[in-house]
């Protein structure tokens, strides 16, 4: 199943994707091959992710994600439960 997910990049501001792995997409984002946004504001740090049960529910829940404000966005990131979280760790790649 994919996941849509939120990193925050090394200059604050946040970029939403969607991956059927996070964690090779985190790393992808870190070596600066995932996206010419994130390349030129490395490191990225993982803040938010959620599984959804259909790629077509990934690209429609990123596009809602992409056109919130900041101020959701940081909220959503907030509401996300902390320890063991499954709708997103905070963690760098290894």
């Amino acid at each position: 199943m994919p996941f849509v997910y939120i990193v925050q990049c090394k200059d604050g501001s946040l970029y939403t994707g969607i991956s059927k792995d996070v964690e090779r997409r985190l790393a992808e984002h870190q070596a600066g091959r995932a996206s010419r946004y994130t390349r030129s504001r490395l490191p990225v740090l993982l803040v938010w992710s959620r599984r959804v049960p259909t790629w077509s529910h990934a690209l429609r829940e990123e596009h809602r994600i992409k056109t919130l404000p900041r101020k959701a966005k940081l909220a959503l990131v907030q509401a996300a439960p902390r320890p063991g979280r499954s709708c997103g760790a905070a963690r760098s790649a290894r």
